[in-house]
């Protein structure tokens, strides 16, 4: 099986450096339990295609005492991510004394000065949620935010196309554009197409029986929808790329990236999670989405692009 392997130097005497080739047990497609902080420095440099996860928020839970070790991991997942690969960071921030923590903007920014960029500050909004206590003094909070950031340009890019358009199929004339300097340019006319590329806040069911029917899974006090984790896989990875959860919870990047023909890898400290995470993954009903005949590259054919740019008249 294929492992990640990295040379490492350590020890340093008078007259000797130490070095010693540390091969790893991290095999591809498996779950590992352990500190992510330390496994994450076992991989090569320039390995992971793709890392879609969420880490803690601040101390709204506790995941069994695990210790979230952030610049370290920062650090490393840039220096694992591939030239072109993309990092999707799952963050909210936690509310007290009648103020945000500003976590998540401090842990992005941090990123960018270990050398990602900023490709897009996606949005994550919840349809259904619990109503805010009157006390906070504010309105319901139903977002999280979705960091995508890139290791210089972006390798992959498969957009979503699924937007209806309102005015499909109807020519549109006398449109116009602002311009750099506040005036306005006319366009050409154009015929919409049925559906159009995706806006970057995408909308989800949460809660019992609406982010994942497996009821397994609702043991673990955070989880993320699976179809969000599918459309980032669908959106910046191609079929046999390899997806990373450092961070994995209960299992749901691994799950869509096992279901969507990618490889994965996934950490967690705790090991109660990771074996949510394996009863999961070790599903029979679990079959690659490819081997449903939805096409190639694991797209569904309800997701297969009908065409970003409208036609030119």
């Amino acid at each position: 099986k294929s492992v990640v392997s990295k040379k490492v130097y350590i020890g340093l005497t008078r007259d000797y450096l130490i070095q010693v080739e540390v091969i790893s047990m991290l095999e591809i497609n498996q779950i590992h339990q352990g500190d992510s902080a330390e496994l994450l420095k076992q991989f090569d440099d320039n390995f992971v295609d793709l890392t879609v996860t969420s880490p803690p928020y601040d101390n709204l839970r506790d995941y069994k005492g695990y210790n979230f070790n952030f610049k370290t991991i920062a650090k490393e997942l840039y220096r694992i991510t591939k030239d072109g690969g993309i990092l999707v960071w799952i963050i909210g921030d936690q509310t007290k004394d009648f103020s945000e923590s500003l976590s998540s903007f401090k842990q992005v920014i941090f990123f960018v000065d270990c050398g990602f960029n900023l490709l897009d500050t996606m949005i994550y909004q919840k349809k259904n949620v619990p109503p805010t206590y009157p006390n906070m003094r504010r309105y319901v909070p139903s977002f999280e935010y979705m960091f995508v950031l890139s290791k210089g340009k972006p390798m992959t890019f498969n957009p979503i196309i699924d937007r209806p358009n309102k005015y499909a199929g109807i020519k549109k004339t006398g449109d116009t554009q602002r311009q750099k300097d506040g005036s306005t340019k006319k366009v050409r006319g154009y015929i919409p197409k049925e559906f159009g590329m995706r806006f970057n806040i995408w909308n989800y069911d949460v809660g019992r029986n609406k982010d994942t029917k497996d009821i397994i899974a609702f043991k673990h006090p955070a989880r993320f929808p699976e179809d969000l984790a599918k459309d980032h896989i669908l959106s910046w990875s191609n079929k046999g790329d390899l997806v990373l959860d450092p961070l994995c919870g209960s299992g749901t990047t691994l799950k869509m990236a096992k279901l969507l023909n990618r490889r994965y890898i996934g950490i967690d400290s705790a090991k109660e999670y990771v074996e949510i995470a394996q009863k999961r993954l070790s599903q029979k009903s679990l079959l690659p989405l490819a081997e449903k005949k939805d096409g190639g590259n694991g797209i569904p054919p309800t997701l297969k692009s009908v065409g970003i740019l409208p036609k030119i008249l």
